[in-house]
């Protein structure tokens, strides 16, 4: 059939607030224009992120009932364990209260200053962890990534022959190789299982440990499964197998592709490596059966994994994205392709071309989208990846207004909602201005920062 349906009933409802441009412009004012500070309610259709906003299943709810809130030996961990076990086959796996929790007692334990972390791209908090501990974070996209209009199967790959020549260059600096998938600073791309395979042989061959960031790993492995040849007739669960069979470990945030609000996890196969990791869980995120997480928490997560690689769901999940790309491709709209697992990206660099990096393209795009419709998204530009350790600034290699599709949560018509708001701004797009920053704290600044509008 053509007809795009959700492959799930609805049993509960939330109302959305429908308001006024007068009121969201007053909004925008009130919150500096960082749509990170504006409430909710005051957000028609929600898509600054995919993370922890995903609506649960039936099964999820019962699960939490069965949650066991026992301090040490719950019951809950171990179903917890078992689920990620069964798609990832780490020996060790450490509960963590998100993704970013799991990176923080990572590159604690193997950053440090001098060191240089390389990565397909790191995104912001993978980043900022890597660099609070004084190293640095490289990133070493494939080439193809270079054209957003391209439609490139894996613009998500880790460009082999620059990671071959650091590793030979400067390997002594190198304690891991990160590789996160899909791709969300690009545009939601994934890698191919090939490419992952060989950034492995390379980890290994150079003795350096090779960690996946894993938190969208279903779609990764539905893009692998449609788009790669010989792996079409397998399934997402056994593709998901292979990619983490070749990792020696992975961070994860359990608040994307395992339907969970909440909590992520650090998995290792290294025996010493892990007792460390487990030290410093117990100092700053809680006891290693439930690492600050509720037990009923952990339950929810375990069910979530056992739904995410159903293959009509991430059928339906890509094709929503699909869908929302070939309406703006048709009307001119500029935007990466093709399109990715969790987001549909615009490219504000292009569409805004007289809005120059350093007065944020993609924040105005993003401004505009919502005092347009109420429509939330995030910039993924200069204003997120523009400032450097040393407290310069410089244009980020691409200015993007990422448009995060929550799972489980909006329908068909809300998509054309979307679609019909980017088109109403993409006619007004010449009248668009860029902003100033007026108030920016040192790390992480997209979430707090506040700014003014520029009049020319």
């Amino acid at each position: 059939m053509r007809t795009i349906i959700e492959p799930f009933r609805i049993k509960s409802v939330e109302p959305i607030r429908m308001t006024t441009r007068a009121e969201r412009q007053a909004v925008l004012t009130s919150a500096g224009y960082n749509l990170f500070r504006v409430r909710a309610e005051d957000v028609i259709i929600d898509l600054l992120t995919d993370s922890g906003v995903a609506a649960m299943s039936g099964e999820q709810w019962a699960a939490l009932m069965r949650g066991d809130e026992s301090y040490a030996g719950s019951a809950s961990f171990e179903r917890f364990d078992a689920a990620v076990k069964r798609l990832m086959p780490f020996k060790h796996v450490i509960p963590t209260h998100q993704g970013r929790a799991a990176e923080a007692i990572l590159f604690a334990l193997v950053g440090g200053g001098g060191k240089i972390i390389p990565s397909n791209t790191h995104f912001d908090t993978t980043r900022a962890n890597i660099e609070a501990t004084g190293a640095e974070a490289v990133d070493l996209i494939c080439a193809e990534a270079g054209d957003a209009s391209s439609d490139a199967p894996f613009k998500g790959n880790m460009d082999l022959e620059r990671l071959a020549a650091l590793l030979e260059a400067d390997g002594a600096r190198v304690p891991c190789i990160m590789m996160t998938i899909t791709n969300n600073a690009g545009g939601g791309q994934p890698a191919s299982l090939g490419n992952i395979k060989r950034v492995a042989a390379l980890a290994h061959r150079y003795g350096k440990l090779f960690i996946i960031d894993g938190c969208r790993f279903a779609e990764n492995a539905w893009f692998i499964k449609q788009r790669e040849e010989g792996q079409r007739d397998r399934t997402v669960v056994e593709i998901v197998n292979d990619i983490f069979a070749c990792a020696d470990g992975m961070t994860m945030s359990a608040k994307k592709d395992a339907f969970a609000n909440i909590g992520g996890w650090l998995a290792l196969n290294d025996d010493a490596l892990a007792e460390e990791a487990r030290t410093r869980l117990i100092l700053t995120e809680g006891f290693p059966t439930y690492g600050g997480l509720a037990g009923r928490d952990l339950d929810a997560i375990a069910q979530g994994l056992s739904e995410i690689v159903d293959e009509d769901y991430l059928r339906y999940r890509v094709r929503v994205n699909e869908y929302v790309l070939e309406r703006l491709i048709a009307e001119g709209v500029p935007v990466v392709r093709p399109a990715g697992g969790h987001a549909v990206f615009l490219d504000a660099g292009v569409m805004l071309p007289h809005v120059p990096p350093l007065h944020y393209p993609g924040q105005a795009l993003a401004v505009a989208l919502y005092e347009e419709g109420g429509v939330r998204g995030c910039e993924i530009g200069t204003v997120m990846f523009g400032r450097q350790p040393d407290g310069s600034e410089r244009p980020a290699r691409r200015e993007l207004v990422r448009l995060a599709m929550p799972r489980r949560v909006y329908t068909q018509s809300h998509a054309d909602y979307v679609v019909e708001t980017i088109l109403a701004v993409h006619q007004r797009r010449s009248e668009l201005r860029g902003l100033r920053i007026v108030r920016q704290p040192r790390a992480l600044r997209h979430f707090t920062a506040a700014f003014s509008p520029l009049l020319s």
